[in-house]
């Protein structure tokens, strides 16, 4: 996945260091100058032992012997020359200064103060982050006027040379800053633009998902204080990015909170938005700790009780990631995630029946059917065979070429085995109940869905129906032809948007 929507500098990636103790090593550098600077009077370093402040640097350098070589070939440095001169030193730090305070901490009013505006948690998490890379920026600032200071009152090679270094650390350290601060600049001002309130329909489905899914676990666990943000982008898939994940665009810092990008085309069709599901379903994944258990659990399960090979046990394990956030999506929002899967990973059969051996997704045609399995299970018996004949006759001829034979082979019983393990088995994270039982979503929670699809599109309020119940209502509208596709849509946000 590669971050969009927002902009980047061009600047060589060695400009851009993520880890924080690289931060030291830069300031180190801009403080020294042993090896860079003339001793002054009395044999003592401007970075000697005695640690100096800028401005006792400041002081200090002007006691340096002016070496030869200094003054212009034809004599003295004229007035006007040494005017000149100081005032671009002065102006180095007047522009340097500035640049570093215009990364300033944003505002809760500067994005609007509707429901859509970014949220104070959020705002303030941003800020604090941001406060953390400019307390060392400012010191290598307040470095880079001492020198220009002391280059003004001897302006000599050495005092000029070391202005000049100083200035390209500093400034590539703001573009560092400037970088990150764009991104988040980028992120909340789509909070005033024509997407806001498609985007908090998105963040209120997200909330929901979260809030049903810690209460329904019924223990004392609070959920996040800073949950998925959305955010809108080109391409054609969704992505997500996890909280805590380093990320190119912030120089590889951890990421604060979880983000989800959207297509705009998937904005438009609201009847698809069970991939916003899908992709808080990963932060779920990630924030209850089962991340790095499932794939364990899934291999052992298979190796043992299926009796399949180690190998093609292997291949599920990998899978872990996609099929587990498949089954949270599925049961967040019901039978519209599998028709909407079908939407988008049904393409050419040359696409859809690809096996990568290495690949974290399931092979696309494998992996409607996993979810099939899944909502069979949840008393969709009818609905699940109907759409398995449609799927199957959608591409009717697989070959060993397409997929190996003993992934085929061993499909039917891997594939009970593994939605057993992901969906109906207890776990810690879950107070030891399964997936099922904190998220239940069967024949009674689809009639719920349907009456809110009906009101959708009469333009009727839909009263106290779950967020994420809205994208299955929404295709249900559209199934059953009840509105205009643009009526289904301008109804879905005008509902969320008052909530």
């Amino acid at each position: 996945m590669a971050m969009m929507g927002a902009s980047t500098h061009n600047h060589e990636d060695e400009l851009w260091p993520g880890a924080e103790g690289e931060w030291d090593d830069e300031l180190a550098r801009i403080l020294t100058v042993e090896a860079e600077a003339p001793v002054v009077a009395g044999g003592i370093s401007p970075s000697g032992s005695a640690k100096q402040s800028p401005d006792q640097w400041e002081k200090s350098a002007t006691a340096i012997a002016e070496p030869p070589g200094s003054r212009n070939q034809k004599g003295s440095v004229t007035a006007n020359e040494q005017r000149l001169l100081d005032n671009w030193l002065t102006i180095q730090g007047i522009n340097l200064t500035r640049h570093a305070n215009a990364l300033r901490p944003f505002t809760n009013e500067e994005f609007g103060t509707s429901p859509a505006a970014p949220g104070e948690a959020h705002i303030k998490a941003v800020n604090r982050f941001i406060d953390s890379l400019r307390v060392k920026l400012d010191e290598m600032v307040r470095w880079v006027a001492a020198s220009a200071n002391a280059a003004k009152r001897e302006p000599n090679e050495d005092r000029l040379r070391i202005l000049l270094e100083r200035k390209q650390v500093a400034s590539n350290r703001v573009l560092y800053v400037e970088g990150i601060w764009d991104f988040y600049f980028d992120l909340f001002v789509q909070r005033l633009s024509n997407f806001r309130e498609r985007l908090l329909s998105v963040d209120r489905i997200a909330a929901n998902c979260y809030e049903d899914l810690y209460i329904s676990i019924g223990t004392a666990q609070p959920t996040p204080g800073l949950l998925p943000f959305s955010y809108a982008s080109s391409g054609f898939s969704p992505a997500t990015y996890r909280r805590g994940v380093p990320l190119m665009r912030l120089r590889f810092n951890k990421n604060l909170f979880p983000l989800i990008m959207l297509p705009q085309h998937r904005l438009d069709n609201v009847w698809a938005l069970s991939s916003v599901l899908h992709e808080v379903s990963h932060n779920l994944q990630a924030d209850l700790g089962l991340w790095d258990e499932m794939p364990i659990h899934i291999y052992r399960r298979l190796t043992t009780e299926g009796r399949i090979t180690r190998s093609v046990a292997q291949v599920w394990a990998r899978w872990h990631k996609e099929m587990m956030a498949d089954m949270f999506a599925l049961l967040l929002g019901g039978p519209a995630a599998v028709e909407s899967l079908m939407d988008v990973v049904g393409r050419a059969p040359a696409s859809t029946v690809r096996f990568n051996p290495l690949g974290v997704h399931p092979t696309s045609y494998l992996r409607v059917l996993i979810s099939l399995v899944l909502l069979q299970r949840m008393g969709f018996e009818k609905m699940a065979g109907d759409l398995r004949r449609v799927w199957q006759r959608l591409y009717p001829r697989l070959t060993p070429a397409d997929i190996p034979r003993p992934i085929m082979e061993t499909f039917s019983r891997a594939c009970e085995l593994a939605v057993d393990t992901m969906a109906f088995q207890p776990y810690r994270q879950f107070a030891n109940k399964s997936l099922s039982q904190v998220l239940k979503f069967g024949p009674r929670e689809m009639t719920i869905v349907e009456q809110a699809g009906r009101q959708l599109a009469a333009g009727q309020e839909t009263g106290a129906v779950p967020a994420r119940f809205m994208i299955g209502a929404a295709r249900f509208a559209l199934d059953n032809r009840l509105a205009t596709p643009q009526a289904i849509t301008d109804n879905f946000y005008k509902t969320l948007g008052r909530r």
